[in-house]
């Protein structure tokens, strides 16, 4: 979608205008850094001790499994201890 590069707020706006509900991340500061109320995005934060695909993998059910019940506006880790 030509998105590469985009900062956090600017890429929340796109996502909102696009119809996006749920942005996947592994950056634990966004709730802190954006208002995600406003933005009307839900956050799921993946937590591994790298953003590496092999540690990010075993993250993956329990991700899917909170994406039925995460509402916009809402930040919900998954992962870490």
């Amino acid at each position: 979608m030509g998105w590469s590069g985009k900062k956090n707020g600017e890429l929340l706006l796109l996502m909102s205008q696009e119809g996006f509900t749920i942005l996947l991340t592994t950056d634990q500061n966004l709730r802190y850094q954006q208002n995600l109320q406003q933005a009307g995005v839900a956050v799921v934060v993946l937590v591994a001790s790298s953003n590496r695909l092999p540690d990010l993998l075993p993250l993956i059910p329990n991700a899917r499994n909170v994406l039925n019940a995460i509402t916009p506006g809402e930040v919900i880790e998954v992962g870490g201890s």
